[in-house]
């Protein structure tokens, strides 16, 4: 600690800051559905979320190792490079977060990485075979094989409990929904807050503070354990509207199976010490159990949205960290500079995001999306209501609709009198 130079202190406190913004942006993913079916109140959910991503941050470094030690090559990295690439994360997680999209931190990261080594020693600093084995690959495999596990296993447990009644099981599911997000956050913990220990770690070995190949130091751990908690106890409503409302409408049968199946690919990637997105495991999850339901639907033109997100991520994130290192290379000046833009960016966007106020006491307010091609067709082939239902459907409406008052036989008389 005695050698961090006054860089290497702006690079780790800008490191925690995109810690930060990592926990509010993704606390959706593990308690979206858990608010949008009623099963935790709210503020309840994110301070449950936020004990669970610390505890989780203490779990494992396997993911950290890989963002320290195998996307980039560490001797030719600089301190200026770590700054510029947390600069190009910062501001991608928040402007996806101003309009309300789920994106990866984890690629707004690593893209910011990528564009910043490449801009200070170019492309023989990244390590090809790592961005691809352990990025891309599990990039489209995470959201396809999370969205299939939810969608089998909401078909599953619709078919279990075809004959159980309506409140008992939704009461139960409600209970598992609790239990799944817990294993969320769990898994949130053991794999994004590594990535903020790996920069930090990175950031440490480039400034000749540890030698290369070093573990997170134990203050690297706890620090980025608490920034991210500090994060998700936020709560980024904005994304947890979408998730939760935006993408699909979900029972408690659908969250408890899109959240168990999310937590099972975030940990099983973990342990192997793939830098995977939670964002796209949630989503694909979401989407995954939205199909699981019969006449269940997604709403495409949201997660069209969210597709050119997440392809934009990587590159946008690489631009801004590679003008960010052009820029703080030129010396003190640059460094500081760069800095100053961060921190104007981030009080421009939090002012545009005052305009239009999303929190706790509204996250579940959304307005209903037309029904688009994909919706109608789906509906078209559903199949009818029960006589029952309908009857049902019908005497409902019957009470709720008034039927029109009887007319004043003295009206006609007033009107031939006028």
């Amino acid at each position: 600690m005695e050698h961090i130079t006054l860089l290497l202190a702006i690079v780790v406190v800008t490191a925690l800051v995109f810690d930060f913004t990592n926990g509010f942006h993704d606390t959706a993913n593990a308690m979206a559905t858990t608010i949008s079916t009623g099963a935790l109140k709210p503020k309840t959910a994110v301070a449950m979320s936020a004990v669970l991503n610390l505890v989780g941050a203490f779990l494992s470094v396997e993911v950290a190792k890989t963002i320290s030690k195998g996307l980039v090559n560490e001797e030719g990295i600089q301190p200026e490079v770590i700054l510029a690439a947390l600069v190009g994360a910062i501001l991608w997680n928040l402007l996806t977060w101003l309009v309300g999209l789920p994106s990866s931190s984890s690629h707004a990261l690593m893209g910011g990485l990528i564009g910043a080594t490449i801009a200070s020693i170019g492309l023989s600093g990244v390590n090809g075979g790592v961005v691809v084995t352990k990025v891309l690959i599990p990039a489209i495999a995470a959201p396809l094989v999370a969205g299939l596990a939810a969608m089998l296993a909401a078909r599953l447990t619709y078919r279990l409990d075809r004959n159980a009644g309506k409140k008992t099981t939704e009461k139960g599911y409600r209970a598992g929904q609790i239990a799944s997000a817990g294993l969320v956050s769990l898994a949130h913990g053991t794999n994004d807050a590594q990535k903020t220990m790996g920069i930090i770690t990175l950031a440490l070995v480039a400034g000749g503070v540890l030698v290369p190949g070093s573990n997170p130091p134990v203050w690297v751990i706890v620090s980025a354990g608490v920034a991210i908690a500090l994060g998700t106890y936020l709560g980024g409503w904005r994304i947890i509207r979408t998730m939760g409302k935006g993408l699909t409408d979900l029972q408690p049968q659908q969250g408890f199976a899109a959240q168990t199946s999310a937590a099972t690919v975030i940990l099983a990637s973990s342990s192997l010490g793939f830098s995977l997105s939670t964002t796209h495991s949630c989503s694909g999850a979401v989407m995954g159990a939205g199909l699981g339901r019969k006449g269940g639907v997604v709403r495409w033109s949201t997660a069209t949205r969210m597709f050119v997100a997440w392809g934009l991520t990587l590159p946008a994130a690489g631009l801004v960290g590679a003008g960010a290192e052009y820029v703080a290379r030129q010396g003190d000046w640059g460094v500081y500079t760069v800095a100053a833009f961060l921190v104007a960016s981030c009080v421009a966007i939090w002012l545009v995001s005052r305009r239009q106020v999303v929190d706790h006491t509204n996250v579940n307010d959304v307005e209903t999306e037309p029904a688009g091609v994909v919706t109608t067709a789906i509906a078209a082939v559903t199949p009818p209501p029960t006589a029952a239902v309908a009857a049902f459907a019908d005497e409902d409406l019957k009470t709720t609709i008034p039927s029109p008052a009887p007319a004043d036989p003295a009206a006609p008389a007033a009107s031939a009198a006028v």
